[in-house]
């Protein structure tokens, strides 16, 4: 007897998309079956790669709804741009409720929406319906992050106490997209962009396992926020030539640096802290995630640039530019680190078949739209925090209704 599997469909058919797709070659029990994006070549181009890696006969659909109406599609991968969360989700709402067909899962991807109150509309709208749903969050489901939390929690916790630091910080020289650079259409910069990463791996690698994430309880944030780099005018005319005229960082820019300290109490009434930081402003080989966790008599370290393949070459090699060494490849000769399989280093094939067997079971995967929400509150309360200039309690007041200065096109830095 065969076991079943799940047809997924994809809602974006960008970077990140593509990424996913690469990653379920180490996933069992699942297929693409298809793509949807508002651009028909970018759907079938999407699909093209999922047929050419063997990991399903996709296809690319007209619309949402017509994926929904496929019998073949069991649940949907969202990665679209944030600015079209509500708008997706209030169609996937609309086709299950009025019956075009039925889902086993919706899983979408980070950040879960651009402020609170796009993240709650996305929730009431999935589970208007009763559709089970998972965070997409692909750090902390890395192997290196994972064996290292297991190990310091067996050995070191177990014998000298909890972890109280964590640091996390991811950094590059940019987005590959121009809606990523423009603060309404993303929901700010930097900030709402990557720290989403950051902010729930050192939360996970804080919490004792076995223990809920509401175990450590935030209390208070202190953020900064700051244009070091794109906002200068060399850079803010490179940005425009090649992100297009609406990118304009000498008129609208957003934050391509920001840092936050947040402060955890445990149930025991222990003070934790979390120190995340994250950059477009970073030139190095390539994007680099790094990761320390600090106890009495314990530390945990990782470096995702620290790879165990390397190349160097010379003056004299002049290839074409890509990123077929590391993602963000910012050179193409010297001493160049190698991430053989990205997909599996951040942690993207573990976090889909966490996804794929959850959502076939029928149970709760580990991470749901509501740690995708929690994670969109630190994050609007550090930018609320980095704009008062000042460490503020959590939850702050008026945090539901807060749309940052960089998100409303009117910060000045």
């Amino acid at each position: 007897m065969s076991k079943p599997r799940l047809g997924i469909g994809f809602i974006g058919s960008g970077f990140v998309a593509r990424f996913h797709i690469q990653s379920l070659i180490m996933v069992r029990d699942c297929d693409v079956v298809g793509v949807y994006s508002p651009t028909s070549a970018n759907a079938q181009s999407a699909a093209d790669l999922a047929r050419e890696l063997g990991v399903g006969e996709a296809k690319a659909y007209p619309s949402i709804t017509a994926m929904i109406e496929d019998p073949a599609i069991d649940a949907l991968w969202v990665c679209s741009p944030n600015h079209a969360r509500v708008e997706t989700f209030t169609e996937i709402r609309d086709a299950v409720k009025n019956g075009k067909g039925t889902l086993k899962g919706v899983a979408c991807e980070k950040p879960l929406a651009r402020n609170v109150g796009e993240a709650k509309q996305v929730i009431a709208l999935i589970e208007e319906v009763g559709v089970a749903h998972g965070y997409l969050e692909n750090q902390v489901f890395s192997e290196g992050v994972n064996k290292g939390k297991n190990i310091l929690w067996q050995r070191g916790a177990a014998l000298t106490g909890r972890p109280y630091l964590a640091r996390a910080a991811e950094e590059h020289s940019g987005p590959h997209m121009p809606w990523f650079w423009q603060g309404e259409l993303q929901g700010g910069g930097v900030l709402n962009d990557m720290m989403c990463h950051s902010v729930e791996t050192a939360r996970y690698v804080l919490t004792e396992p076995g223990k809920p994430r509401n175990s450590v309880v935030p209390k208070r944030i202190t953020a900064h926020i700051a244009s070091l780099k794109w906002s200068q005018p060399k850079y803010a005319e490179i940005l425009k030539r090649t992100m297009g005229e609406e990118v304009d960082y000498l008129k609208k820019p957003a934050e391509d640096f920001a840092s936050a300290t947040i402060e955890y109490e445990t149930e025991e009434g222990q003070s934790l802290l979390a120190e995340v930081t994250t950059s477009w402003s970073y030139v190095g080989a390539g994007l680099r995630l790094s990761f320390e966790v600090l106890g009495p008599e314990y530390s945990m370290e990782l470096n995702t640039l620290d790879a165990q393949l390397k190349l160097f070459f010379s003056r004299e090699v002049r290839g074409k530019t890509g990123e077929d060494l590391v993602e963000k490849q910012n050179a193409e000769m010297g001493l160049m680190p190698v991430v053989v399989n990205e997909a599996m280093e951040y942690g993207y094939d573990t976090e889909n078949r966490h996804m794929v067997q959850k959502f076939l079971a029928g149970d709760k995967p580990e991470l749901t739209f509501a740690d995708g929400l929690e994670v969109t509150r630190l994050l609007m309360a550090a930018y609320m925090s980095a704009e008062q200039g000042k460490t503020i309690d959590y939850p702050p007041e008026g945090l539901d209704e807060f749309i940052p200065a960089v998100a409303r096109g009117e910060w000045k830095p």
